[in-house]
C-alpha cells in the first residue's frame, strides 16, 4: 500500500467536477476582459528564484540537479516565468499584453488550512500599462470572478494599500530604516501580537516609540494624515495613485469590494505600487484568498525594457474554503445525461444510440462490461444518468426503445425513428 506524499491531494471525480466548473468560470471571466491564455513549464532554472531571493530560497523549492548538470526547481509561483516570456518577445508583443494561466505549483513549505505543497493558482497579468485604469481592471476582473461564482460583497473584501505610502513613511523617520524589512514586518503584522510587531519594526531600525506611532498612523487609515505626518513627494504621489486606481475601480464596478488598509502589505520585495488581498468578510478562512498588485521593475530585472506591470493570483484551495463557507460551491457529484441500456444482442443499435447522443454533446455512457439489466440500471442510478434508453430485443424488433426517467422512474415506449429524431435534449417528458 503506498501512501499519497504529505502536501500533495487526489480530487476524485466529483471534487474534480466541481474544481473544473469553479476553474471554467473564473477563466471565462478572464477571456471575457481580453485576457488570453498561455501554457508555462513546470520546470524552470533554480536561478529565477536564487539570483533575486538568495541561495536560502532553495530550502522551499523543490530543487534539484537534472541529468545535463543543471539546477532546476519546479516552479513555486508564476510571476518570474512570465517575465522571462515577456523579456524573450517583448519588441514582438503589443501592449498592453494581457495574458492569463491556471496551473500547478509546488514550494516546500508548512502544510496548513488552504495551503499545500503543490497549489493551484490562476494568474492574470497586465504588461506595459502605467495606468490607474491597468490596476483597476485587475480589481474589477477580481470581483467579477468572485461575483460569476455567486459571491457578494458580504462574502468578501479587497483590502488595498500602496507600497511607497508605506516605504515613504519609513523613510520620513529620523532613522537608519532597512525599508524591505519594515515592510516585510507591516505584511506580518496580522499575524503576531502588538509588542512582537514592534520589534520587528525596531529590528528595521525604528525606536520602540517610533514603532508606536508608525503602528497607531498606519491602522487608522487615514490618507491625509498620512500625507501630512510624512511631507514627502514619494508619499503623496502615491496617495494619489490610490485615490486615482480607486476613482477607476468606481467606474469599472469594483470599488464597493475595496476598504483601504494600509497594514496590507505584500510580502514579495518585487512589488512596487498599488498592492490588495483579498479577505473573507467574516474571518472564517484563516489567511487571505488571493493577493496582487503591481511589479513594475521586475521586468527590467529579469533583462527587458522597462515595463509597468500589474496582477494577481487567485489560489483554488483557499477559493474553494471561502465559496464552501458562502454555500456557493458546486455540488461534488458526477452527471450523466443518458444511460444507454443493452438487454439482449443489441450492442450495434445501443453503440449508434449512443454515438448519436454523443454528437449531440451529452453526457453518455452504456455498458462495456457485460453487466445483466439490474446492474447496468444501478450503475445508471450510481452516475445520476437523468435518462435511461433502453434498447432491448423486442423493444427494436418493434423498432422501438423505452425512455426511463430516473428521478420518477416512469418509462414509456417511443419509435426508434422520433429518437432521439429532431430533439436536441430529448427526455422522458418529450413522449408523453
Amino acid at each position: 500500500m503506498y501512501d499519497r506524499i504529505k502536501g500533495f491531494r487526489d480530487f476524485y471525480p466529483g471534487e474534480m467536477a466541481a474544481r473544473r466548473e469553479t476553474t471554467d468560470s473564473i477563466e471565462d471571466t478572464a477571456r471575457r476582459y481580453g485576457f488570453r491564455e498561455i501554457g508555462t513549464p513546470a520546470l524552470e532554472r533554480a536561478e529565477l528564484w536564487t539570483d533575486k531571493s538568495g541561495d536560502d530560497i532553495v530550502d522551499e523549492l523543490y530543487a534539484f540537479e537534472d541529468q545535463g548538470g543543471r539546477h532546476v526547481t519546479l516552479t513555486p509561483e508564476l510571476t518570474p516565468t512570465v517575465a522571462r516570456m515577456v523579456v524573450a518577445k517583448q519588441q514582438e508583443l503589443s501592449k498592453p499584453i494581457k495574458w492569463f494561466s491556471t496551473r500547478p505549483f509546488w514550494r516546500y513549505e508548512q502544510v496548513q488550512q488552504g495551503r499545500q505543497r503543490e497549489f493551484y493558482q490562476t494568474n492574470v497579468d497586465i504588461f506595459g500599462s502605467s495606468e490607474p485604469e491597468a490596476d483597476a481592471e485587475i480589481l474589477a476582473w477580481a470581483a467579477d470572478a468572485l461575483t460569476d461564482l455567486g459571491l457578494t460583497g458580504e462574502h468578501f473584501e479587497f483590502r488595498i494599500s500602496h507600497r511607497d505610502i508605506l516605504g515613504g513613511l519609513f523613510e520620513s523617520y529620523d532613522a537608519d530604516v532597512d525599508v524591505e524589512a519594515g515592510i516585510r514586518a507591516v505584511d506580518k503584522s496580522g499575524k503576531l501580537s502588538t509588542p512582537e510587531y514592534h520589534d520587528l519594526l525596531a529590528d528595521a531600525g525604528l525606536t520602540y516609540d517610533q514603532a508606536v506611532e508608525f503602528d497607531e498612523l498606519v491602522s487608522a487609515g487615514d490618507l491625509e494624515d498620512v500625507v501630512s505626518f510624512a511631507e514627502t513627494d514619494r508619499v503623496a504621489d502615491a496617495v494619489a495613485n490610490l485615490q486615482a486606481v480607486l476613482e477607476a475601480a468606481e467606474d469599472f464596478g469594483a470599488r464597493e469590494y475595496c476598504t483601504i488598509s494600509l497594514e496590507t502589505a505584500r510580502g514579495l520585495d518585487y512589488y512596487t505600487g498599488v498592492v490588495f488581498e483579498c479577505f473573507d468578510s467574516a474571518g472564517e478562512v484563516s489567511r487571505s484568498i488571493f493577493g496582487g498588485g503591481r511589479y513594475d521593475d521586475l521586468i527590467e530585472q529579469f533583462g527587458g525594457q522597462p515595463t509597468p506591470a500589474v496582477g494577481v493570483a487567485p489560489g483554488h484551495a483557499t477559493l474553494s474554503l471561502l465559496c464552501q463557507r458562502a454555500g456557493v460551491w458546486p455540488e461534488e457529484t458526477v452527471t450523466t445525461d443518458y444511460y444507454v441500456l443493452q438487454v439482449g444482442d443489441t450492442r450495434p443499435e445501443a453503440a449508434q444510440l449512443t454515438r448519436t447522443l454523443r454528437k449531440r454533446g451529452h453526457v453518455v455512457e452504456t455498458d462495456i462490461a457485460g453487466r445483466s439489466f439490474g446492474s447496468q440500471l444501478t450503475y445508471a442510478d450510481s452516475i445520476n444518468a437523468e435518462t435511461v434508453v433502453i434498447a432491448g430485443e423486442q423493444d427494436l424488433a418493434n423498432d422501438e426503445v423505452t425512455i426511463k426517467d430516473m428521478e420518477s422512474g416512469e418509462q414509456t415506449q417511443v419509435p426508434l425513428e422520433t429518437f432521439p429524431g429532431e430533439y436536441e435534449r430529448p427526455t422522458f417528458d418529450d413522449f408523453v
